[in-house]
């Protein structure tokens, strides 16, 4: 089972475009998916029709009184389930802090393999529960738009992935970055190009272009590649998900479990305070 952390600090950056978009055109290559959404905004579970709740059985989850995986639910996507956003993350990332992450963490190593990919859908800033979710997790993908400012502001999001590997997760690792809405302009391209140079394979090979079927397919409440399957967006899509497959990390390296295991969990709870103050 891969765990994935769609994480980028900026809002609007397409980090719930990516994480619906990736898990509804992973079920079509028959990988069962789960979305975890941790973004309070609760945009994703938004969009596959179901909405955000506030309802506390997530918070519950993250103080292990409820099993994160009783909460999943399937969606209108096909082979995609998910666990549903909360309000309730808001008075709990400011209240617990260090607890919620510990807990968030617990949450997502019990998971059972039931799924082939986990998502998590991260909150647009680099607190608690973002670094929970790069602690929960052995891979990270950051997704950005084909802008100056967006292309500027990667750099603290891939400082951060460097610092939970070197502190408390060293299994983790950078899948990649995927640039979504990519126009025809001089600019989209140069951006594109600029970050190829900069960042070489950790970008992905194909880019995912603007479209208006996107925002249609939020709307229409299901994800592009089933609103609009035969699109260019929706090519897009799959060809992103195609190499997300491909860029399965080395099995030989370090097994995160085994790792937390081997330092405890007062350990990272440590970490994480030091971090942090």
């Amino acid at each position: 089972m891969r765990t994935i952390a769609v994480i980028n600090r900026k809002g609007g950056c397409g980090k719930t475009t990516a994480t619906v978009s990736l898990a509804a055109a992973l079920s079509e290559l028959g990988r069962r998916t789960l979305i975890l959404d941790l973004d309070p905004q609760g945009s994703a579970s938004s969009w596959l029709g179901i909405g955000p709740t506030d309802r506390r059985e997530l918070f519950d989850a993250f103080l292990g009184t409820a099993g994160l995986a009783d909460l999943a639910m399937p969606t209108r996507a096909p082979g995609v389930d998910m666990v549903l956003s909360s309000s309730w993350l808001v008075t709990a990332e400011r209240s617990l802090q260090v607890d919620l992450a510990l807990g968030a963490i617990r949450a997502m190593q019990g998971l059972p393999r039931s799924w082939d990919y986990v998502l998590v859908d991260c909150p647009p800033t680099l607190g608690y529960l973002a670094s929970a979710a790069l602690c929960g997790c052995r891979e990270a993908i950051v997704p950005l738009q084909p802008h100056g400012l967006d292309a500027s502001g990667v750099d603290p999001v891939l400082e951060e992935i460097a610092r939970v590997r070197h502190q408390l997760n060293p299994a983790l690792v950078l899948t990649g970055m995927v640039v979504g809405r990519v126009s025809r302009t001089n600019h989209a391209r140069d951006v594109v190009a600029r970050l190829r140079s900069t960042h070489g394979g950790d970008v992905f090979g194909p880019t995912i272009r603007d479209s208006i079927r996107v925002p249609e397919a939020a709307m229409a409440g299901l994800p592009v590649t089933a609103f609009a399957p035969d699109a260019a967006v929706a090519r897009d899509i799959r060809a992103v998900a195609a190499e997300l497959v491909r860029r399965d990390p080395d099995e030989a390296t370090v097994d995160p479990t085994e790792a937390r295991r081997a330092a405890g969990w007062r350990g990272v709870v440590d970490r994480l305070v030091g971090s942090r103050s």
